[in-house]
């Protein structure tokens, strides 16, 4: 696999840090992950935004400007070998000549670059639904940053693994956030519900593609702290992220989710939802430029 590297793009498994920086002794930095279809970077510039709004959150200047990250980019993608890809990008404060927690002055960032293959959920995923679990929100008070501090993301969703489950659905003080690698939404009553946005959830791509397909079809929905006890009454549950895109979620802590005809099977909402997602995805790569 290719990667990028403080100027330099060069087979990943030559690429090196120093052990000083920044990222590797605090986690001292900020990502972002974009989804590519057939060569195609997906809502690049909504990407880059989200970038630029985690750079400013953790006070670290970015390194290069829309255009540049852009060219970059597409360089990436052309020197890899596979059509759909999972671009990977990252962006430190250095490293510095000691550890100090204070901000260094006068190094530059470290920006790090790879593309891995995209790996979607399976047609069954697709069909049946995925399982999760529900556990509390044990991460910091700024969700809205795309931080690489990631440990509490990483202790939470191995609980889920743990139990051979797909995701893990995260509750604070008694309401839903989100996942952790996802956006949540539910259905009760055909009306789509969904967090919104502020610091105790990232603002997600995906999220907003889905709000949007929402508001173009008219479709009822309401943005609003959803409580523990609306998660487990809904008639649908979804995560959503760049990698899953429209994902039902079929079992709760091992309840099956829903009622009716629909108990345990992805809902009507889902399935209509991610079809329009696949078609405003196919737009948007036959446009122009694209």
């Amino acid at each position: 696999m290719r990667a990028y590297l403080d100027g330099r793009f060069l087979p990943l498994s030559e690429a090196r840090i120093s052990p000083m920086d920044r990222g590797f002794l605090y986690a001292d930095g900020v990502y972002e992950v974009i989804p590519v279809y057939s060569r195609f970077p997906f809502r690049l510039e909504e990407h880059l935004r989200r970038l630029q709004n985690s750079l400013d959150g953790i006070r670290l200047p970015n390194p290069y400007s829309a255009a540049e990250w852009r060219l970059k980019i597409l360089q990436l993608i052309a020197e890899t070998d596979f059509d759909d890809q999972a671009v990977y990008l990252q962006v430190t404060r250095g490293a510095d000549v000691r550890r100090d927690a204070c901000f260094p002055k006068n190094i530059p960032q470290t920006v790090f670059m790879f593309s891995a293959p995209l790996i979607a959920p399976s047609s069954e995923q697709r069909e049946t639904g995925v399982k999760a679990v529900t556990a509390p929100d044990i991460r910091w008070l700024r969700c809205d940053l795309k931080s690489i501090s990631l440990l509490p993301n990483v202790l939470t969703r191995q609980l889920s693994a743990d139990v051979g489950a797909t995701e893990t659905l995260m509750l604070r003080d008694g309401y839903l956030t989100e996942g952790s690698a996802s956006n949540v939404f539910i259905v009760k009553d055909g009306v789509l519900l969904a967090p919104p946005k502020d610091s105790l959830i990232l603002p997600g791509i995906t999220y907003d593609v889905v709000l949007e397909l929402t508001v173009k079809h008219n479709a009822p929905y309401e943005l609003r702290r959803i409580s523990e006890a609306e998660l487990r009454d809904a008639d649908e549950i979804w995560v959503t992220s760049s990698s899953k895109e429209v994902l039902a979620v079929t079992t709760l802590d091992d309840k099956p989710v829903g009622k009716g005809d629909w108990v345990g099977r992805p809902g009507p909402l889902a399935r209509k939802t991610h079809a329009w997602f696949c078609e405003f995805k196919e737009q948007v790569m036959r446009r122009p430029g694209a």
